[in-house]
């Protein structure tokens, strides 16, 4: 398996990706949802959610991350420029891999990928929504812990924060994602 960044013409495959991912998910949706969110009546919203934010000032082409194997596209993560104040940092999110491929390692070592590269490129800190027992095995713990909340407030039981090397301690306040993620 190849961990790679996100090509031109990669877009279909991750629209597959995430459809597969989250499917199961939304099966009993009936697909109503906000207007501006491009997606079709079956897709889950985190299909749209990708291609909003590939339009959006908040997309880090650096870091929208491809899992490949033997030529075929199973697992996508993408962190987006998002803030804190006047601190930038990244929000994580969507990840997703392909349904027949889930548990063989592939969200892992994407998570590893990105975070990696986000330290490499100087990134303070990475914030996100997510499963309370999966993502703490990454190094995420509640943003609260270390003064930092979501500005949805209904989001602040599953908000977490991963410090990265150059983390500040001045890091407090709201949290902000990129505009797209309010549109879900």
């Amino acid at each position: 398996m190849l961990i790679r960044r996100e090509r031109t013409g990669d877009a279909a495959a991750i629209d597959t990706v995430h459809r597969s991912a989250f499917a199961a998910q939304y099966a009993s949706a009936n697909g109503n949802g906000p207007a501006d969110v491009p997606r079709s009546p079956v897709d889950p919203p985190e299909v749209g959610l990708v291609r909003l934010l590939r339009d959006s000032s908040g997309w880090m082409p650096t870091l929208s991350m491809v899992a490949e194997q033997y030529d075929d596209i199973v697992g996508h993560v993408c962190l987006t420029r998002a803030g804190i104040g006047p601190f930038p940092v990244l929000a994580l999110g969507p990840i997703g891999v392909r349904a027949d491929r889930q548990r063989d390692g592939i969200g892992a070592a994407l998570m590893h990928a990105a975070l990696g590269a986000a330290d490499a490129l100087d990134e303070p800190l990475v914030g996100l929504l997510g499963h309370l027992e999966y993502y703490p095995r990454f190094g995420f713990i509640p943003g609260t812990r270390l003064g930092i909340v979501p500005d949805q407030p209904d989001w602040t039981s599953h908000f977490q924060v991963r410090p990265l090397a150059a983390y500040d301690p001045e890091i407090k306040g709201e949290f902000r994602y990129a505009d797209p993620f309010y549109t879900l």
